[in-house]
């Protein structure tokens, strides 16, 4: 039962990927209006399918007892993702530069704090390759 369930989440994830990546790349091609809100509305459907199908998913595994790793993994992300908002500044930028851009001091600070959030998770990943590497060299 369990290779049949991984298998058809296997086949629903990536049917989805490739719709969503049709529709995406025929958002980024920006047509006429109308197919351009066309494809916009159904990227963000089937990123609603996508996160709603995880959501479904994820309840199934916590119900069989596998899915807790996933929530303290998505719970540490929000903790990083909340202290790096706390810790950018958001007035790097000039007032003039802000508003010939239409962007506000909210909005900067946004995007350091996204910034700063992919710094950890990078820095995060190259310590957890180098930990595995020299691992698997320490267990031969």
């Amino acid at each position: 039962m369990k290779e049949k369930t991984d298998k058809l989440i296997t086949i629903v994830s990536l049917c989805l990927a490739i719709v969503g990546s049709i529709f995406a790349i025929l958002f980024a091609m920006k047509g006429d209006s109308a197919f351009f809100d066309t494809a916009f509305w159904m990227l963000v459907a089937f990123i609603g399918l996508s996160l709603c199908a995880m959501v479904v998913f994820l309840c199934i595994r916590i119900f069989k007892g596998k899915g807790w790793g996933f929530l303290i993994g998505i719970g540490l992300l929000a903790i990083l993702m909340v202290v790096a908002y706390f810790i950018s500044k958001g007035n790097d930028l000039s007032p003039v530069f802000l508003a010939k851009n239409g962007a506000s001091e909210g909005t900067s600070k946004l995007v350091g704090a996204a910034c700063l959030t992919t710094y950890v998770m990078v820095a995060l990943t190259i310590i957890a390759i180098i930990y595995v590497e020299v691992a698997k060299f320490f267990k031969k």
